[in-house]
């Protein structure tokens, strides 16, 4: 049972995680055997309170333990944020009835979550009829459209679903879609929902990552987590997007790929130069994040757990971590990819394979700011 980020367990898993991942990339397929020792191992314990079983990791616990199983496989870690991201939605709701009901199974790993929320902090959000639109109906809603981006969502019990309040129905669709948007802990067993095949991803493909369709799907009130209301997603716990989460998983596929560069050059001199930089960016960076979180972290949580921010000066943006942690995501696996040479290049290397999950970060919850910095370096052009 892991109980801390310095837990031997917890090399043990990671340990057992990667040997898993080649195998993952191979033929990927759903790693239910990995989240099976992740619950195991205690991992789903360490995001929820002691009151539904959980351990309650600081943030600065939690990025060391994001860190480590990043480095191990960043396709079960990702899938683990997802998860998380429903975990915290339901643990920071007002919906006190909710939090017993689902809470304890998520933290002892006997059930599955996951979010379907991008579609309202993304481009999608300014279509003219919403992706996912709910009515109100007596003791609930009714849902109707698609979450175009859902992990896991034919192994969810419950997905974590947002959608935009509309009114009246006309034979050419919505007579009105209102400002309010609300967020619902969904069953998956209720009628009317559809999960589709997963997208052919060029990474993490097996997080199985794809469209939940949604028709006619009656939800009552007691599944509520927020809204009807204006900008639910920046309402309660876990809520905003592109947060240190993201940075810490970029900085983890770094390690991985630097590590294998640190054994290369036992028996290359040629690599013991880029190895050494690569490293000592991927410390520095790492040791800007942990201050960063330590900071951002609430007093009681730090007090609770022994914890205190190191001093100094203010820690970095969370768009400036972000960026350095895409790029050196990015240069790093090149840079393993490079020194595994043509092997590197055949399917079943982990080399090749941490190339493409670091593709993964241009995308995945990447604020514009942080794209156009990425694209900047990309073209040469420097500040």
């Amino acid at each position: 049972m892991i109980t801390s980020p310095d837990s031997p367990d917890l090399d043990a898993l990671c340990a057992r995680l990667a040997e898993m991942a080649v195998e993952l990339d191979r033929q990927p397929r759903w790693p239910a055997q990995q989240l099976r020792l992740c619950g195991e191992y205690g991992v789903f314990e360490w995001f929820i309170e002691p009151r539904w079983g959980g351990q309650d990791w600081n943030e600065e616990q939690l990025a060391r333990g994001y860190h480590a199983l990043a480095a191990a496989c960043i396709t079960t870690t990702f899938i683990i944020t997802q998860r998380t991201g429903a975990c915290k939605r339901i643990a920071g709701c007002e919906n006190e009835a909710l939090k017993p009901r689902l809470l304890p199974k998520l933290a002892s790993g006997e059930t599955f979550a996951t979010v379907g929320i991008s579609h309202l902090t993304t481009s999608r959000q300014h279509l003219g009829k919403p992706v996912l639109a709910a009515q109100t109906i007596p003791g609930g809603f009714r849902l109707n459209g698609m979450s175009p981006w859902v992990t896991g969502g034919a192994a969810a019990d419950t997905i974590v679903l947002a959608a935009t309040l509309v009114t009246g129905l006309s034979e050419a669709g919505y007579s009105s879609v209102t400002d309010e948007q609300l967020l619902l802990a969904v069953p998956t067993d209720l009628p009317g929902i559809s999960v589709a095949e997963p997208l052919p991803l060029i990474g993490v493909e097996a997080s199985s990552t794809g469209p939940v369709h949604l028709r006619d799907v009656e939800v009552s009130d007691e599944w509520l987590i927020a809204g009807p209301m204006r900008h639910v997603m920046a309402s309660g716990v876990g809520a905003g997007t592109g947060s240190y989460e993201t940075s810490t998983l970029a900085i983890g596929l770094a390690k991985a790929a630097i590590d294998f560069m640190a054994d290369e050059a036992t028996r290359r001199a040629d690599l013991e130069q880029p190895m050494t930089a690569l490293l000592s960016e991927h410390d520095q960076l790492f040791e800007e994040l942990l201050a960063a979180v330590a900071a951002g972290d609430s007093p009681a949580h730090r007090q609770a757990s022994g914890h205190r921010p190191k001093g100094g000066p203010s820690p970095p943006s969370k768009e400036s971590l972000r960026q350095r942690a895409n790029s050196l995501a990015l240069r790093a696996t090149q840079a393993s990819l490079a020194a595994a040479k043509g092997s590197g290049y055949v399917v079943g290397h982990p080399a090749g394979r941490w190339c493409r999950e670091a593709l993964f970060f241009l995308v995945w919850s990447c604020p514009q700011p942080v794209a156009a910095a990425n694209m900047c370096e990309l073209a040469g052009i420097l500040d």
